[in-house]
């Protein structure tokens, strides 16, 4: 290779280590995210065994590359490396042009993937550690502790040459575990579940309930906004905005006003259960935490999920605690977007007690006061808007 300081970027795979016979239909997916979350950026990506090169990239390009594999499910680690020829000489040879200045200790750590490599990754990294330690007096060498580590990646026709490994999201890629419909409101908990659920393989969609004018084009455009920010990490989608206003109005008229809360949620679901057959989603997503607001004691939970026939409900923070919850969305970068003091449909309506132990057969009891309920149920859907992330 002529430029022997040629940077590329080593991406390591996670768990797709464990799928065995199916592991060609996990690599196939990754590498099309991978690809995916690269672009807007000049580079090639390359598939190889249990791993992919990026490369061909520039120097004012990396910053972002770096920070979008950051974000890709179902990366382990990545490291930006050199690379040279996978012979001995070119090895050491680029191996003492690495060696920092700054530091006392070191070890080598060496990986053999191409078998006909006439070393074994021991027999490498000894004899490489011993030709810096000869060429650099300021060095020794410490297995256990030591101030840097240089890896050694040997491979069939290059060998990449590196001192840090950058963690990845870890999960599974997007895409591996069928296809989900999120409801998304404008707070800190769904966006959170989004992101979660992606993390093991989901593709999503998503839905969002408004009853403007009750609610203002502020808090929609907040949605949308929070639906920006998380798309890195679940990959495009397509956003389903749903208006309750009729729902609501007619819950307001004709029912028990504790019971606004649960009737809303309870339509919620139906609502995305339906939507979800049309869009052939496999399951529904929200972000409930068990016992954080009235509207999720166990109890409620049962009342509004029992509205769901076919489907499966998935809630990835049905256990976690609030603070928790708020660190995960300020690492994903949605917290300061989901605080901002734009009202959703919860709001409008609210009772000043609501019911925190629903009973079934009181919701439906109510239910059944509102005239032409499916019909209101089915009007919602015909008036969709689509919004593509």
């Amino acid at each position: 290779m002529n430029n022997q300081m040629n940077k590329h970027i080593l991406v390591r795979v996670g768990e797709i280590f464990l799928k065995g016979k199916n592991k060609n239909f996990f690599e196939t997916l990754l590498f099309r995210n991978i690809k995916s979350a690269l672009k807007g950026t000049e580079q090639t990506v390359r598939r190889e065994r249990n791993r992919f090169i990026v490369c061909d990239f520039s120097e004012e390009d990396l910053d972002n590359i770096l920070t979008n594999l950051g974000k890709v499910f179902g990366v382990h680690s990545f490291s930006v490396c050199h690379v040279c020829e996978s012979n001995y000489e070119s090895i050491n040879a680029l191996a003492q042009t690495l060696v920092p200045f700054d530091k006392k200790t070191f070890r080598v750590n060496s990986n053999r993937s191409d078998k006909r490599f006439p070393m074994n990754s021991m027999e490498l990294s000894r004899e490489l550690g011993g030709d810096i330690l000869n060429a650099h007096s300021h060095l020794s060498v410490d297995l256990h502790n030591p101030d840097f580590i240089l890896f050694v990646d040997v491979g069939t026709e290059f060998s990449y040459i590196y001192s840090d490994k950058i963690m990845g999201m870890g999960g599974m890629p997007v895409g591996t575990a069928g296809h989900g419909l999120l409801l998304l409101s404008g707070g800190i908990d769904s966006p959170v579940a989004a992101v979660l659920a992606s993390k093991r393989g989901l593709e999503l969609s998503a839905i969002h309930f408004h009853s403007y004018p009750y609610t203002s084009e502020q808090a929609k455009q907040k949605v949308i906004d929070l639906a920006k920010i998380i798309s890195p990490y679940t990959g495009s989608f397509k956003l389903y905005i749903v208006s309750t206003t009729k729902l609501q109005e007619a819950f307001n008229k004709h029912c028990e006003s504790s019971y606004a809360i649960t009737l809303l949620r309870r339509a919620m679901m139906r609502l995305s259960e339906e939507l979800a057959f049309k869009i052939k989603a496999e399951c529904i997503i929200n972000g409930e935490s068990l016992g954080q607001v009235a509207s999720q004691t166990i109890q409620s939970i049962g009342a509004t999920n029992s509205v769901v026939n076919t489907l499966p409900v998935i809630r990835p923070l049905i256990c976690f605690d609030k603070s928790e919850i708020i660190e995960l969305a300020k690492k994903f970068d949605t917290y300061e977007t989901s605080i901002l003091p734009f009202e959703d449909c919860c709001t409008a309506f609210l009772p000043s007690s609501p019911v925190t132990r629903p009973k079934n057969e009181k919701s439906e009891k109510e239910e059944k006061r509102i005239p032409n309920y499916d019909d209101l149920l089915k009007e919602a859907l015909e008036t969709v808007e689509i919004v593509k992330i």
